[in-house]
């Protein structure tokens, strides 16, 4: 087969352009090559660096937080802060200033998209990492928040899950957690019963006080360090609110609900049985 003289001085003239460009490539290449090994190098400091810094990090926070979650999550966040400062240094090396700057764009944009995006996740996020460094409760506490009385049985970064009197699993968002009211029963354990009842108005007001003093002395759950005291508060017509308080300890779930429903019954008893009822 045979090429015009037209054709293969083109031909001639592309092999020279294509080797031409390879020679720069290579020159170029030679020329970055201790730019490159230095780019490396730093690569591999860093690396170390970010792995030596995540230990320290992980230990760091597990002893202030004893939460597992919360310490590798901080952890990890500083092992990629470490890792992309050496990436950007490295780029840096190379020359690759647009590239750094392109990389720190991007990213602003992404994360500025992923915010509004996760805004509710993100929220839920922050609110579970505050709450594990506030600790306001623990594993174990008996707390009552956002109408739900529990035992914690969970914290996750995301939620808590609390375990009802009736043995429900309640999973609540930290953000509804941490921006509402907590009574945490757990480190409150003296709680004070009050109780009203309606007696009929009369010279047997006394005998009635005597009465609910005695059912609540003989109680084995009320304090006995604590006042106990019965109060005659207001009038209703013909009748008077006779309030009766005492404190007993909460700190076992339940120990308040099964004391005032023993107090309302041993009490109404009694004053049925005295007549006064």
């Amino acid at each position: 087969m045979h090429y015009s003289p037209i054709l293969a001085g083109e031909w001639t003239g592309y092999q020279a352009l294509i080797l031409d460009k390879l020679y720069r490539w290579g020159t170029a290449a030679i020329k970055m090559l201790p730019n490159l090994v230095l780019a490396i190098i730093v690569l591999v400091v860093f690396w170390l660096m970010a792995r030596l810094v995540r230990g320290l990090a992980n230990r760091l926070v597990w002893r202030v937080t004893e939460t597992a979650a919360i310490s590798g999550l901080i952890a990890s966040t500083v092992y990629l802060l470490v890792l992309l400062v050496g990436l950007f240094i490295s780029l840096n090396v190379l020359r690759l200033d647009k590239a750094v700057t392109s990389l720190l764009a991007g990213a602003g944009i992404i994360g500025l998209a992923l915010g509004f995006a996760f805004q509710d996740l993100t929220a839920n996020f922050i609110s579970g990492i505050f709450i594990t460094f506030r600790k306001p409760f623990a594993v174990g506490h008996i707390i009552e928040t956002n109408g739900f009385t529990g035992t914690v049985n969970n914290i996750r970064l995301r939620s808590t899950t609390m375990i009802t009197a009736d043995g429900l699993h309640v999973i609540i968002p930290n953000k509804d957690i941490f921006q509402k009211p907590i009574i945490n029963h757990s480190l409150t354990p003296l709680r004070r019963i009050s109780l009203t009842f309606t007696l009929p108005a009369g010279e047997r007001l006394p005998e009635a006080e005597k009465i609910m003093l005695d059912i609540v002395r003989q109680s084995k759950v009320v304090m006995t360090d604590r006042p106990r005291t019965v109060r005659f508060d207001s009038i209703d017509g013909s009748n008077v609110k006779a309030l009766l308080c005492c404190w007993v300890n909460n700190e076992q779930e339940g120990t308040y609900e099964d004391t005032v429903h023993e107090l309302i019954v041993n009490v109404a008893g009694a004053l049925k049985k005295g007549g006064i009822l």
